[in-house]
């Protein structure tokens, strides 16, 4: 299940925009079929940019939801379900998916279900979003606090990274999409673990930086995607960090003290470190580097060091609906080495726990 052949990464130029215009114009009845998903933020900052680009989009129906992961979720899926049909949305129809993670995941899910499945864009806007949500076919929805528990594999007409859109993000966005990066690099590739880690300035890169950057970790993800498309096996190497990560995510989704992706993936990394060296033989030179890297980029994920016992055992028992889990066995994905990974280790609940204080 590779990339259709209409389906593109682009980083931003002027082809890019006309190419997909050019579909518009020839793949789409008409210009009010199109449907633009957007958030409150996407719709202040983002749809400008999207204007002068594609002057015609100004003719498009805007659809609209409030922002944040708590809207991730069936019930709003219902709701831009509901309002494509009012609008009269129809099996040609076409949505672009204007936003961060969440608007991708969402938009996608709503595109694979909707009168049994409609065309969708992803024009990520997010660094989290080019680097990671928008990139390989994945959508879907939370259930209750459980990550991505609804969902789909569909795949999208277009996929646009204009890194423009970097310029109307808080650097708390850019540095929860730098660290799906530096997971990137962990899992397949050293040097460009090591090259993220020599930049002076990570948050502070020039368009032309980052457009090097960002099509290094999308070509990582993309090259593993291509291998295993349905996550039957070596995907899954993409998980690390996330099997801790996602539980600490959707603990702190109902707290007031409420942590951005990238911070618990950081979190998920710094544990299954730990874990990868008890376990998996990643060499303790290897494990101290990695902690510290992170620690000093992420200093908030330190938090994980005042949770209680009870905390970590509430925890534990999100880890146990993971996806990954087989036969009621929490399955990881461990590191070797930098730039080196396994997946589908079971590790004992002790070692877990114990992982919360290293």
């Amino acid at each position: 299940m590779k990339m259709k052949d209409n389906a593109k990464f682009i980083s931003f130029n002027k082809e890019a925009y006309e190419g997909l215009n050019n579909y518009l114009l020839n793949q789409v009845d008409s210009i009010k079929n199109t449907f633009i998903l957007v958030d409150n933020n996407t719709y202040k900052y983002c749809i400008p940019i999207l204007f002068s680009r594609i002057d015609s989009f100004k003719e498009s129906n805007i659809i609209n939801i409030n922002p944040g992961e708590e809207e991730k979720n069936i019930y709003t899926c219902i709701h831009v379900c509901k309002t494509l049909e009012k609008l009269k949305a129809n099996r040609k129809s076409l949505i672009i998916n204007l936003g961060g993670g969440v608007i991708t995941d969402i938009g996608g899910f709503i595109a694979s279900i909707f009168k049994r499945g409609i065309r969708f864009v992803n024009i990520p806007t997010t660094l989290l979003g080019m680097v990671d949500a928008s990139i390989g076919y994945k959508t879907g929805v939370n259930l209750d606090s459980i990550k991505n528990e609804i969902g789909s594999f569909h795949i999208p007409e277009f996929l646009i990274i204009d890194t423009h859109f970097l310029k109307t993000l808080p650097k708390k966005e850019i540095y929860s999409g730098i660290a799906e990066m530096l997971k990137h690099g962990l899992i397949a590739d050293k040097n460009f673990w090591e090259d993220l880690n020599h930049i002076k300035n990570i948050t502070n890169l020039d368009i032309i930086q980052w457009n090097r950057f960002i099509h290094q970790s999308i070509l990582i993800k993309q090259k593993i995607v291509d291998q295993d498309p349905k996550e039957n096996g070596l995907r899954k190497i993409l998980n690390f960090g996330h099997t801790i990560g996602h539980a600490l995510e959707s603990y702190f989704m109902n707290k007031n003290k409420k942590i951005t992706h990238g911070v618990a993936v950081v979190m998920g990394m710094v544990c299954e470190s730990w874990i990868s060296y008890k376990r998996n033989g990643l060499s303790i030179d290897d494990y101290t580097k990695i902690k510290s890297i992170l620690t000093t980029l992420y200093p908030m994920q330190k938090i994980i060091y005042d949770l209680s016992g009870l905390e970590i055992k509430k925890i534990l028992i999100i880890m146990e609906h993971d996806k990954k889990n087989e036969k009621n066995k929490i399955q990881f994905s461990l590191l070797k080495k930098i730039g080196k990974c396994s997946y589908n280790c079971q590790v004992p609940y002790d070692l877990i726990k114990e992982s919360f204080f290293k």
